[in-house]
């Protein structure tokens, strides 16, 4: 096994495990990657402020996450297609979180579904849904959810309409994969990868089975443009609440306005998030809006942060600024596109540690009291 001891080792060791179009869905993002590309900037814009000669022996990273015990503030982010990067991705990854003690949340757009990993896991986990036009099958799924026992629903509501991420589009990604004869050499270069994905459970999307036929990227393109809803407002949280009566995540929050609109409608959490830049390009980062979302919130619910974490010391800084925790997207496909179940406990071991002594180096010893005094200058700029 090849020494692993940051998510950049994953993430180069993924770029060649993996076809060129399944990389570039999990590391690029929309239009120009301005959005993305500022997520990067403005974590690493942050100074820590070093102090020492402090008592660190009895430091802890566990806290709790929408009332769960976690060994530390970290989630793995709703992310679609994970049973391409590897065999049986979600079911993978949620026994590498489950293992770890953090939250594993799964996407609507997964390739297992809901009844696989289910089936294979040991402990609760999150399921992530978005409204559609068609709200009959928006109830099926949460009551797939419910039967499931998960133990929470997260709403993503920065997606009415998809935007366009150009190298989906010139890569020829397609669900399922084919072979053509623009990727046939890189199919034929990743034997590993691509009997894998053959003796999976599934190489569609689990959740959808028999709502797309036999779909490539364009006829899920064209089914997203049918189904996803851009008539939603605030007040349809009520009817997802009507179906579901347990804790209620909100992902996609960029605006302190909004943060209040979702807190009016009593959830359990919000996701201050960009869709890790594949969404609005030109958008700000995650970072810069997450203290004014926190004070928009002032303590009413939890606030997490996703949006380019790829350390344990951003995960600190998204703390200091008054996230509960954070959400990883792009750093898990990595670790699974690379390791499978085993990368996936790797890269939580590296964000662990990497979160343990950066807490020391700054002179913290609960996780749970991290705040703006770990950092040198508190607003990112």
């Amino acid at each position: 096994m090849p020494v692993i001891n940051s998510i950049a080792d994953l993430r180069e060791l993924a770029r060649k495990r993996v076809p060129r179009a399944i990389f570039d869905y999990a590391d690029r993002g929309s239009y120009d990657e301005v959005t993305i590309a500022r997520n990067r900037r403005d974590l690493d814009a942050l100074q820590f402020r070093q102090r020492v000669m402090v008592d660190v022996s009895a430091l802890s990273t566990a806290t709790t996450i929408l009332g769960e015990p976690v060994t530390m503030p970290l989630a793995i982010a709703p992310t679609g297609l994970c049973g391409l990067y590897h065999r049986d991705g979600e079911i993978a990854g949620a026994r590498a979180a489950q293992a770890f003690g953090v939250p594993f949340c799964l996407s609507t757009m997964s390739i297992c579904s809901i009844e696989d990993v289910h089936a294979n896991s040991e402990k609760p986990f999150w399921f992530q849904v978005y409204l559609m036009r068609d709200r009959g099958f928006n109830a099926e799924l949460i009551a797939r959810a419910k039967a499931a026992k998960c133990s929470a629903l997260m709403l993503t509501v920065d997606l009415p309409i998809l935007a366009l991420r150009r190298r989906d589009a010139k890569n020829g990604l397609a669900i399922p994969p084919r072979l053509t004869w623009r990727n046939a050499f890189d199919i034929a270069s990743k034997p590993r990868w691509a009997f894998g994905v053959l003796l999976g459970k599934r190489r569609n999307f689990g959740n959808l089975a028999g709502r797309l036929g036999d779909s490539g990227l364009r006829t899920l393109a064209e089914w997203t443009a049918s189904q996803f809803d851009r008539s939603v407002t605030w007040d349809d949280i009520a009817w997802v609440r009507e179906q579901w009566n347990g804790k209620l995540i909100v992902k996609g929050v960029l605006d302190a306005d909004d943060a209040r609109a979702a807190l009016s409608q009593g959830v359990d959490a919000i996701v201050v998030s960009n869709h890790g830049g594949r969404q609005l390009d030109g958008a700000p980062s995650s970072i810069s809006v997450l203290p004014e979302v926190v004070d928009a919130v002032a303590g009413r619910c939890e606030v997490l942060f996703d949006g380019g974490v790829q350390s344990g010391q951003d995960t600190l800084k998204a703390l200091a600024l008054g996230a509960r925790g954070c959400l990883i997207g792009k750093a898990f496909l990595y670790a699974l596109a690379a390791l499978g179940e085993r990368g996936v406990a790797s890269a939580l071991r590296v964000l662990h540690d990497e979160l343990e002594v950066s807490m020391a180096l700054t002179g913290q010893i609960d996780v749970r009291k991290v705040g703006k005094s770990v950092l040198r200058d508190p607003v990112p700029r």
